[in-house]
């Protein structure tokens, strides 16, 4: 096996190698077959999707001696010279290492020579959005007037991040995120070739792990026969990915359904203390939920597991609502470990968030309703929404204080509009904070619990939380988005509420409604 790197040496060499992205090269082959070939390409999409490796593919395809249906021949000289990387008329630029107006300058200076022995010059530019605006808008300039022996390729991963002017001069194409068939297809091809000896379950966790990036899955193939050799089985690979068989994810999973916050917060400190990679782990989780989903849609045939896993998934799905299960999928999919790989707190939190969201009137089952002969026993009653303990879990949800007075006092709206829009206002926050995830430690951490004229009066279950926000910098922050968002300043006021989440008697007395209706004369009868 030769020291070249896999990525390198297993790099396609024509369109029709190209893995995953039949949409583009199909188009790029039509093209080069007619003779319609822009002079400016814009190629979109996530790393590790063959965005260079097709710009190179293009470079020897409209120089190819003896192209044939748009595929280059990949025998003659010229496409030798691209794919050994020495043809002077293909020029690589990193723009993340060369992004200033210097650079770009140099580069107009050089497009107007005549190429050396190909056709064409072509210059492919990788992270095109890393140039400086006065870089960006000198290429503009030759952009628009290009040279006709020059073909620009522009690669990114961030394309919001290009100017729009230079984006109106490309012909775009995006790139996706490759599937997990598509690339265990290439890792079980580069195995054949190299001798290596791996299963399809393993490779099936490789896939997985890299996330629709086959640069990245070939890198981890290669990783793991530097340390295995050629034979690896699949609790290598387990090891070596951070993730494994042992029945954690599926305890987290039981826990989830059964809403059981402090044995799933116990499972997730577990695996933590044990080493395991938490973004694997969740991937793992997220794997089964789907699963669970599946089942309870009845979809047995798209799961790919035993006969017993099915039997133990079906009778899991049958304790949970669809909603429910759908709420946690999208839940744990979207756990953002960008603060910090190494912390719980974003698992703890989709798992908090997942268990409260649900008994906060979405799940009819897990609602408190009164007794029937409670209501019949109580006159006209006025009702105000403090939180509600279900299933041993305290939430946002309405709570009915049932005033036996008949006096006809009107709820306050304020703080209905405030918790209306709550979720709204945390979505605001992101990216708001030194570390950029300040919404997370107010999502599912905290709840608004009324309204003293200007003041906003916040219920934290958790001092962590709370000391968190009461710093005068992140205050100053969420009490910025207040303004911004809800059109009105708004002093904040932190109060911690203990696990059961019950608000003080004093703040009960302090809520407008109970207030005047407390002096008018009425009694609380029922919570």
């Amino acid at each position: 096996m030769g020291s070249e790197v896999f990525y390198r040496k297993w790099r396609p060499q024509t369109l029709a190698e190209v893995v995953g992205q039949e949409p583009v090269t199909q188009t790029l082959r039509h093209a080069v077959e007619n003779g319609k070939v822009a002079h400016a390409y814009l190629f979109c999409g996530p790393r590790g999707t063959g965005k260079t490796s097709t710009g190179r593919i293009l470079a020897k395809a409209v120089n190819c001696l003896n192209q044939v249906d748009g595929e280059p021949c990949d025998a003659c000289d010229i496409c030798h010279s691209i794919t050994e990387g020495k043809a002077l008329d293909v020029i690589e630029i990193d723009a993340a290492s060369n992004r200033g107006i210097d650079e770009v300058r140099s580069l107009r200076e050089k497009v107007n020579y005549a190429p050396s022995r190909a056709r064409y010059k072509v210059y492919i530019i990788d992270e095109v959005h890393m140039l400086t605006e006065a870089a960006s808008n000198a290429l503009l300039k030759t952009l628009e007037e290009p040279p006709p022996h020059v073909i620009f390729v522009l690669a990114t991963t961030e394309p919001h991040k290009v100017i729009p002017t230079i984006m109106s001069r490309c012909q775009r194409f995006n790139f996706r995120r490759l599937s997990q068939t598509a690339i265990i297809g290439k890792l079980e091809l580069i195995c054949q070739k190299e001798g290596i000896h791996i299963g399809v379950e393993s490779l099936k966790l490789i896939a997985r792990a890299a996330t629709g990036s086959l640069r990245d899955a070939e890198n981890i193939l290669q990783q793991l026969i530097a340390y295995h050799g050629n034979q690896i089985d699949l609790e290598q690979v387990q090891t070596a990915l951070g993730v494994s068989s042992d029945p954690r994810v599926r305890q987290l999973a039981k826990h989830i359904v059964n809403k059981d916050v402090s044995a799933g917060l116990q499972v997730i400190n577990s695996v933590n203390s044990d080493g395991v990679d938490l973004r694997q782990f969740n991937l793992g989780l997220v794997e089964y939920l789907r699963g669970l989903l599946l089942a309870k849609s009845q979809c047995n045939e798209a799961l790919d597991v035993t006969a017993e896993d099915l039997a133990e998934m079906n009778g899991l799905a049958a304790n949970a609502t669809f909603e429910y299960l759908l709420k946690a999928v999208k839940l744990f999919s979207s756990v953002d470990f960008r603060s910090d790989n190494y912390s719980t707190l974003p698992l703890e939190l989709a798992l908090m968030d997942c268990a409260l969201s649900l008994v906060t009137g979405r799940d009819e089952s897990t609602m408190t309703e009164l007794p029937e002969t409670s209501r019949e026993s109580i006159q006209p009653t006025q009702e105000a929404e403090f939180p509600v303990v279900a299933n041993n879990i305290e939430t946002s949800s309405p709570v009915r204080y049932l005033l036996s007075h008949g006096a006809s006092t009107e709820v306050s709206q304020d703080i209905d509009y405030l918790r209306s829009r709550w979720k709204e206002f945390i979505q605001s926050l992101r990216g708001e904070g030194s570390s950029g995830n300040l919404d997370a430690f107010l999502r599912s951490a905290c709840e608004p619990v009324a309204l003293e004229d200007d003041t906003l009066v916040l219920g934290f279950y958790y001092s962590f939380h709370k000391e968190k926000i009461e710093d005068p910098k992140y205050q100053h922050l969420v009490e910025r988005k207040l303004k911004e968002v809800f059109g009105q300043p708004y002093k904040l006021k932190c109060i911690l509420v203990d696990y059961k989440r019950k608000i003080p008697p004093q703040e009960k007395e302090q809520n407008p409604l109970i207030k005047a209706a407390l002096e008018m004369g009425a009694e609380i009868r029922e919570e």
